[in-house]
């Protein structure tokens, strides 16, 4: 073997190895295969999803004005009708990203395949030009879903997600709206909009700027913690849906105890006891 066919075999040897280990090119994105998508930014690709984790609409109590608000807000959006922009904000585990799923479910059963649910991470925020990008591509109607969406001292990305909502060149698409659930109503926490109050040269503009993010939102939704009626009603409601047999009162006592444990009553507590007692009864929680 001569030294240059021994080189061109090495060479080859090494371009393959090469080959091996370079990431492969993601999929491209067909809007037909799904009706929900989770938003990669690493890589700029849409992982279809074929089973939406969700809680049915009907049995999301002590929420029915805001269920009803977002309901219609979507069915004008998935007929091609202007809708707003929506920020769910307000107590922990009352519902707020459960709703979204929902609706969007709802929608979709009245309306096979006229919604479509993207889901970008918080921390993706900067590549939101890019997935709009992407999604200005299809004729499907998207409804573009950020949970628990807020910024903290120093995070500038809330200034990209002002732009992309309204102020940007190109805009929002006509065929997407953004859902974003966040405990805060002005997505940004109070010390951090009384430190730019206070270290300002002009304060009011300042807090302005940063406050202003929220009124890119036309709709605002909120939800406050439950009472012990409400409470009780959502157990009652997923005892009964998920076929569950157990004495009224001690369904009452029992769930009331769980709360209590918790230091709140909510949505998110009312399911986990109910996935408690259903393990304690044998018997598996099947979603529709």
């Amino acid at each position: 073997m001569t030294d240059d066919t021994s080189q061109d075999t090495t060479l080859r040897r090494i371009a393959d190895a090469l080959e091996r280990l370079a990431p492969k090119g993601n999929p491209q994105t067909d809007f037909d295969t799904a009706d929900a998508f989770i938003w990669h930014a690493e890589g700029h690709w849409l992982e279809p999803v074929k089973t939406v984790n969700r809680v049915e609409l009907e049995l999301l109590q002590g929420i029915e004005r805001v269920r009803d608000i977002l309901l219609d807000n979507t069915r004008r959006f998935a007929k091609g009708l202007p809708a707003n922009n929506v920020l769910l904000w307000g107590a922990r585990g009352m519902g707020k990203s459960s709703l979204v799923k929902a609706v969007h479910a709802t929608i979709n059963h009245d309306q096979p395949r006229s919604l479509v649910l993207v889901e970008i991470h918080r921390e993706d925020i900067p590549s939101l030009p890019a997935l709009l990008g992407k999604l200005r591509t299809t004729k499907r109607r998207c409804v573009l879903f950020c949970d628990d969406l807020s910024f903290d001292a120093q995070d500038a990305s809330y200034k990209s997600l002002k732009a992309v909502l309204e102020g940007g060149i190109e805009g929002r698409p006509d065929n997407v709206v953004l859902y974003a659930t966040s405990n805060r109503r002005h997505l940004l926490a109070r010390d951090m909009i009384e430190n730019e109050r206070s270290t300002a040269i002009m304060p009011g503009e300042a807090v302005e700027e940063k406050v202003s993010l929220s009124d890119r939102f036309g709709l605002w939704l909120g939800f406050h913690a439950c009472d012990q009626e409400t409470y009780q009603a959502m157990i009652r409601g997923y005892a009964k849906r998920y076929g569950l047999d157990y004495p009224a009162d001690k369904l009452k006592a029992e769930s009331q105890e769980w709360a209590i444990t918790r230091g709140a009553r909510s949505g998110r507590v009312a399911w986990q006891y109910i996935q408690d007692l259903a393990g304690r009864l044998g018997k598996k929680l099947e979603t529709r």
